[in-house]
């Protein structure tokens, strides 16, 4: 019979438990955010973490009060401690993935009302194995808190670790009401009428005019909006001229309750508006490689590559 590989002296006295309050902590910054997701205090954290420091004989992390940061080691240590879980992770999801698996996203808000939300029956009919937690919010979730498998981004990726897979190229360009149509036959002819605005977009009516050689009209002169989706609302119900994407309003478009009148007049705007955002160490999540293809084939947009 042969005898089973003994471990290094020092894998002996580390504890699993140790270990992930190590990666909870390092993954927050925070003994006290790792402590509030392990259901331990603080204390138990900082003592679990101290007690992984002696057996290995280094510092992992640089405390200053309440504030700690991971030391020249801990960083080296977290690469391969992060990595193991996450293959933990994706085992238990193979040798499970006979019932339901969870996939947690969170959106821009307006990519998920009009984008995503009236996809979704189709993902779910498809898949009928995954089950989605869907929250939209302007917030930026830090996924390296593990709250959420991935992220639609509007505008700049932030963080760390993470992959940014562009949803391709958006077309901005006026949209309004068809009884409006008739009246818009130059970019000239937008000058007269109520123009709504989106505050959070990147490219707004300024940059429009700007593209097609004619100076915006004053601020005030329109009507504005926090929300994509509320401005595409508002052009669909006829109160003015919306500048979106006909991304955001396909459905609007599609349906006639929204037509564009410059097209092939005047000069769109095009840019990518949005990314699929995930960490690195959960790219070979079934669930999550399984939705990204899904989407980007719905957009039209080259699969991952692997």
């Amino acid at each position: 019979m042969r005898r089973p590989r003994r471990r290094p002296p020092v894998l002996n006295t580390i504890s699993l438990s140790a270990v992930r309050a190590f990666e909870a902590a390092a993954r927050h910054g925070s003994f006290r955010a790792a402590a509030a997701e392990l259901n331990l205090s603080p204390s138990a954290v900082s003592h679990a973490v101290m007690n992984l420091e002696q057996a290995l004989g280094i510092v992992l992390f640089e405390r200053s009060g309440r504030v700690v940061r991971l030391s020249p080691d801990g960083e080296r240590l977290i690469k391969h401690v992060g990595a193991a879980f996450e293959e933990l992770r994706i085992g238990i999801e193979t040798v499970t993935n006979r019932g339901p698996q969870l996939l947690r996203l969170h959106s821009a808000p307006s990519f998920a009302a009009q984008c995503l939300t009236p996809r979704l029956a189709a993902f779910l009919a498809a898949h009928p194995d995954v089950v989605v937690r869907l929250a939209a919010s302007t917030d930026y979730p830090h996924l390296a808190a593990d709250e959420f498998d991935a992220d639609i981004v509007y505008g700049p990726v932030r963080g760390e670790g993470v992959v940014a897979v562009p949803l391709g190229e958006e077309v901005v360009t006026p949209l309004c009401a068809p009884s409006l149509a008739p009246s818009i036959t130059s970019a000239e002819s937008l000058l007269g009428l109520v123009l709504i605005q989106s505050d959070r977009k990147q490219v707004r009516w300024p940059d429009w005019f700007a593209a097609n050689g004619l100076p915006a009209p004053p601020g005030g002169s329109g009507m504005r909006f926090d929300r994509s989706f509320l401005a595409i609302a508002a052009a669909a119900d006829g109160l003015g001229v919306a500048l979106e994407s006909t991304r955001l309003a396909e459905r609007e478009l599609a349906s006639g309750r929204l037509v564009a009148p410059l097209a092939g007049i005047a000069q769109d705007v095009r840019y990518v508006g949005h990314s699929l955002v995930y960490p690195k160490r959960g790219a070979g999540r079934r669930t999550l490689r399984v939705f990204a293809q899904w989407l980007l084939a719905e957009l039209g947009e080259p699969p991952l590559p692997g």
